[in-house]
């Protein structure tokens, strides 16, 4: 048979690449029959672990992984050229994955590591809340997850994250259009299958709403991925349910300027009949016109801290952190007091 890799073993085996890295690192927390039934295909292909996690043990790789989910992402993009600048100095050489499917995303991470014998890895974005010690122990890869979220119950001693406090964060936009005179705020989010960051900022929402006696009306709520083009169909159906809409707050500042497309198409103007908050403090929200009201995510210092972290774990001379960083309010044009 040609030669496999451990993505084909787990594929015809039937499970997933973290379960045949237990099996063939005679891990003990697999089912008996799991573990017969992978080395079943093992020993049928021929299968040689030369890339897997034999060689994870092994600390002669310069390689350090970045894992990024989703399509791309601006917000992620500036992180990443942190990242390499920090990276290239130190003589590292960085692989870059996007998981743009619904594969897990700790078995992608699981994946990539043990495909590219990675010495480090950085994930940035998805969702880990299915983060489990098995999955981690097994590989003898220091982690950083950045600008995601964990399930509260999984083992901190076995990664590393760099986050900032969500639910803070979008109270925060909320809070500033109340404060304007706001009652009618719609909200662009990422959708129920972002129970990550998508779900905090929508928590936030909600709570600034309940914290001002502001009845929360799901008729204000609409979702779409982190794109112009989701950000102006979901304004588009929000004014169309709900033509008194004086405010919106997007997720993202890409689906906030897709909202301030379909606002101005409607015959609207920004911020004379409606507000517009974004979130992330892309560059090109300064640009647009009006500039864009946003919170800014502190990405370089992100990227900054994620690479030192890294370092600290690859060298030995830390345990796994875990930080929460700051975000800013950006007050600019596209807002206005009613």
């Amino acid at each position: 048979m040609y030669n496999l890799n451990i993505k084909d073993i787990a594929r015809l085996a039937g499970v997933g690449v973290s379960t045949v890295s237990r099996v063939i690192n005679n891990h003990p927390d697999v089912r008996e029959d799991t573990r017969q039934k992978v080395m079943k295909v093992v020993e049928e292909a021929g299968y040689i672990p030369n890339n897997s996690a034999r060689n994870l043990k092994r600390n002669d790789s310069n390689q350090v992984g970045i894992l990024v989910k989703g399509k791309y992402n601006p917000f992620f993009a500036r992180i990443v050229e942190s990242i390499e600048t920090r990276m290239a100095d130190e003589g590292y050489t960085l692989v870059l994955h996007y998981n743009n499917c619904q594969v897990d995303d700790v078995e992608a991470a699981v994946e990539v590591v043990m495909e590219k014998r990675l010495c480090g890895m950085i994930c940035l974005g998805g969702n880990y809340d299915r983060l489990d010690d098995a999955r981690l122990t097994g590989l003898h890869t220091p982690m950083v997850l950045a600008s995601t979220c964990v399930d509260a119950k999984a083992d901190r001693s076995l990664f590393s994250s760099i986050t900032i406090d969500n639910i803070r964060a979008s109270r925060q936009a909320v809070d500033y259009l109340c404060d304007l005179g706001h009652t009618r705020i719609a909200i662009i989010h990422s959708g129920d299958a972002d129970t990550c960051n998508g779900m905090l900022r929508l928590e936030g929402y909600k709570k600034a709403l309940a914290a001002r006696g502001i009845p929360f009306d799901p008729d204000l709520v609409d979702d779409g991925d982190y794109t112009f083009e989701d950000g102006e169909a979901a304004m588009k159906r929000l004014l169309e349910r709900c033509p008194d809409i004086t405010a919106v707050f997007a997720t993202s500042d890409t689906k906030a300027i897709g909202a301030a497309r379909a606002i101005l198409q409607s015959g609207r103007r920004i911020p004379e009949d409606v507000s517009v908050v974004g979130f992330d403090g892309m560059e090109y929200g300064a640009f647009y016109n009006p500039p864009l009201t946003t919170i800014l995510q502190p990405f370089e210092e992100m990227g900054e801290k994620a690479v030192e972290m890294l370092f600290r774990l690859m060298r030995k001379k830390s345990a796994h952190e875990h930080l929460v960083l700051s975000t800013e309010l950006v007050r600019r044009a596209s807002c206005k007091r009613i």
